[in-house]
């Protein structure tokens, strides 16, 4: 049943497209790009309710006037842009850190448990999705990454070691799968 499992998300993101035509569009999008005022109002209403959204209209407003010298780059000019080649690297780098980490190393578990696995991948980085949310107004988010990638490197070691030990003890194997759990989650906290 592991295909209707998958399938579930292919589901969910059918039916918000279906339901995407009849909500209204982002407030700040239709004054701030498309300079709709009266449009950006009767998003505002749909999305908010009836009240009276003068203060976050004027605040809109005034950053129209900040931005309005500003051109709208497109995704190649972002990329062709000098000045944002350190985020972008940065980016890169966080993104590959994960798919370049040696986490395939669990290829000598028993069959029967990899779908466990996966669903506890998937459990590990929801609740880093949700514990980091909750955490990242306190701490800022370089006491995270910097937590974050000394736990990782912790784990990592200990990870190292359990797969070395794998052969002799049964058990070990599943405390790689626990480690593996707990370098999504400081991944996903941190990084």
């Amino acid at each position: 049943m592991w295909n209707v499992l998958l399938s579930f998300s292919g589901l969910l993101a059918l039916i918000q497209l279906l339901f995407l035509p009849f909500f209204p569009e982002s407030p700040p999008y239709l004054l701030l790009q498309k300079g709709d005022k009266a449009g950006c109002l009767k998003a505002m209403k749909q999305l908010w309710g009836e009240g009276n959204y003068h203060t976050e209209f004027d605040d809109m407003v005034k950053e129209k006037a900040v931005t309005k010298g500003n051109k709208i780059m497109n995704v190649l000019e972002v990329l062709k842009e000098p000045s944002v080649y350190p985020q972008l690297s940065t980016m890169l780098l966080l993104l590959l850190s994960l798919q370049l980490c040696g986490l395939s190393a669990t290829a000598n578990l028993q069959e029967s448990i990899i779908p466990y696995v996966s669903l506890g991948v998937a459990i590990s980085e929801l609740v880093s999705v949700i514990f980091c949310s909750s955490i990242i107004d306190r701490f800022g988010r370089r006491i995270l990454l910097w937590g974050g990638y000394l736990l990782m490197a912790l784990i990592l070691v200990l990870l190292e070691t359990s797969l070395l030990l794998g052969d002799q003890f049964l058990w070990m194997r599943y405390c790689s799968v626990v480690l593996i759990f707990l370098f999504l989650i400081a991944y996903g906290i941190g990084p």
